[in-house]
């Protein structure tokens, strides 16, 4: 197969090929699971089509804890086989893009009356290293209280006992579904973001033949044909489902997590901990950059799917979650400098508590072929991809089945000059340290972040700075990061830069109002965005800003 020369998305291009020629697959959603799918498919030789009614990574996919982790807490629900495979699907991953799956030490802590004692978390531990294959420095290790504490100075001296230390991995989730999107490309799968699937089209034998999807840039109607197609729309599953009348006695239960983010100054964690809470849940706090992010909540959801938002409730459980894990700190609700809240699409299992519902992926075939995948975490989408492929293959007769290769994912790296390891990624970063402080930019956090955004396609966009003239170096350094997403990631909004790609929406908020004008300018000149839009698009990020900084009286609703 040819493989493009670079990773590139290109939304002119690929909306003049949607319409001239039948695919083998269309997979109608672009998270992280759809993207997962659209590599596997055009990897082994399909001709694939993806579309997305938002931007890629718009939904659950950009709000997740941010961790290819192994799921320790399903091994306490004994869901031996996803913690196996969760497990060792990040080592996977993390080779695939090492510098944006990091390795990341985790401390447990054992606290008095807590819901693990020090015996059953060094048992718990050992069989989860086993089942993932963990090897070498990674291997989990029991510390005492004053180990513990010297590893984390802010944990309650009163309560503490020891912990348990072991290894996952941090990830910017929205940023991995760019880049399998990308990569995906590569292997000339068409992309496609807002670009809503609106009718499914029947042949005489109600077999999907096609679909009408409306493309939000034109307002036109776009027939896509295909020979097969999968849904992997996350919390949106069972609506399509719906249109094409298959949803069955098996359906959605869907469940919400928020996240909050703090300034690391008012929240200075030095070591990434997942801790108990009064209720029996866990949760995490990471350190992360210029902040320190702490989550998740885990409820039942019932209201609007395209607007989920955090409410008093979220924040005032977490709060005391916190609190009551690290007394020193005292947090408010002032010191949340932004949140997310976003949604997990389980399979529903009667009598069962949220927390308590498996992460297991299940795929659903309509009589009519569509092909829908539901549940799972970001950690298994290269497992789900392959197993959705699979049941398209099993479609097929023989002959049509034997023009396609097997599933070959583990081995295909996720950016074109990809690093080989850590140790390259930390060298990279260095050099790239130097090339920003030529450039005016003194900050260290900017070579980190640059590095685990792009990798070393950082280059192209530091490379291009002195093409903007502004005494401000970064924003010399935005705009040239603007540059690079709208002619190699298919921007083609405000919210697309500063949330999905950049995560600036979270985790450097404040340089939305810095440079907002100078980013619309930009958009407006390369986007030819006329008034209107310049108008709706300040609109839409205004209301995004507010959901990411302020908290609800209740679910808005559906």
């Amino acid at each position: 197969m040819k493989v493009k020369p670079f990773s590139i998305l290109n939304r002119a291009e690929d909306i003049n090929t949607i319409t001239s020629q039948k695919f083998d697959l269309t997979i109608i959603g672009g998270g992280v699971t759809g993207a997962g799918i659209a590599l596997d498919a055009a990897s082994r030789g399909m001709k694939t089509c993806l579309i997305e009614k938002n931007d890629f990574a718009s939904g659950t996919s950009n709000k997740s804890t941010k961790l290819i982790h192994g799921g320790l807490r399903y091994l306490k629900q004994l869901e031996i086989g996803l913690v196996r495979e969760s497990g060792r699907e990040r080592a996977i991953v993390h080779k695939l893009a090492p510098h944006l799956v990091i390795p990341e030490k985790m401390l447990l802590p054992l606290v008095e009356g807590g819901t693990y004692g020090k015996m059953m978390t060094s048992i718990g531990l050992r069989v989860y290293d086993f089942l993932a294959d963990v090897e070498g420095d990674d291997r989990r290790k029991m510390l005492d209280k004053k180990e513990t504490l010297k590893k984390e100075p802010l944990l309650d001296a009163e309560t503490i006992l020891g912990s348990g230390y072991y290894s996952e991995y941090r990830t910017d989730d929205a940023r991995l579904t760019v880049e399998l999107l990308k990569k995906a490309s590569e292997f000339g799968a068409t992309i496609l973001n807002y670009c809503e699937m609106d009718t499914f089209v029947y042949n005489t034998k109600k077999q999907i033949k096609s679909i009408d999807c409306i493309d939000h840039n034109s307002g036109e109607t776009i027939n896509i044909s295909s020979r097969n197609f999968v849904s992997a729309t996350g919390p949106w599953v069972d609506l399509l489902r719906e249109k094409n009348a298959s949803k069955n006695n098996k359906y959605l239960h869907l469940t919400k997590g928020v996240h909050l983010v703090f300034p690391f100054k008012k929240f200075p964690l030095q070591q990434s901990v997942y801790f108990d809470v009064a209720d029996g849940r866990m949760i995490f706090a990471i350190p992360r950059g210029h902040a320190t992010y702490v989550g998740t909540t885990d409820t039942n959801y019932f209201g609007n799917l395209e607007r989920v938002v955090t409410t008093k409730a979220d924040i005032n459980y977490l709060l005391d979650a916190v609190n009551d894990a690290f007394p020193d700190i005292n947090l408010t609700e002032n010191d949340i400098e932004s949140n997310w809240a976003g949604l997990r699409p389980l399979i529903h299992e009667a009598e069962k508590d949220p927390s308590e519902l498996s992460r297991k992926d299940e795929i659903f075939i309509s009589d009519s072929g569509l092909i829908s995948i539901a549940g799972g975490k970001l950690t298994g989408y290269r497992k789900m991809a392959h197993r959705v492929i699979d049941a398209v293959i099993d479609t097929m007769t023989i002959t049509q089945a034997k023009k396609f290769k097997e599933s070959y994912t583990e081995k295909i790296t996720l950016t074109t000059d990809a690093f080989e390891s850590s140790k390259e990624v930390k060298k990279y970063r260095k050099k790239l340290r130097l090339k920003l402080e030529d450039a005016g930019i003194n900050n260290n956090y900017f070579a980190t972040y640059l590095t685990s955004t792009y990798g070393k396609q950082a280059n192209t966009i530091v490379e291009h700075m002195p093409v903007f003239k502004n005494k401000n170096p970064e924003a010399r350094l935005i705009r040239a990061e603007l540059w690079y997403g709208i002619h190699h990631e298919m921007i083609n909004s405000l919210a697309d830069f500063f949330v999905r790609r950049t995560g600036r929406l979270y985790f450097n908020i404040s340089s939305i109002s810095m440079f907002e004008t100078l980013i619309v300018k930009d958009c407006t000149k390369y986007l030819n965005w006329d008034a209107a839009r310049i108008k709706k698009e300040k609109e839409i990020l205004s209301v995004l800003v507010k959901d990411a900084t302020h908290f609800y009286d209740e679910e808005l609703k559906a």
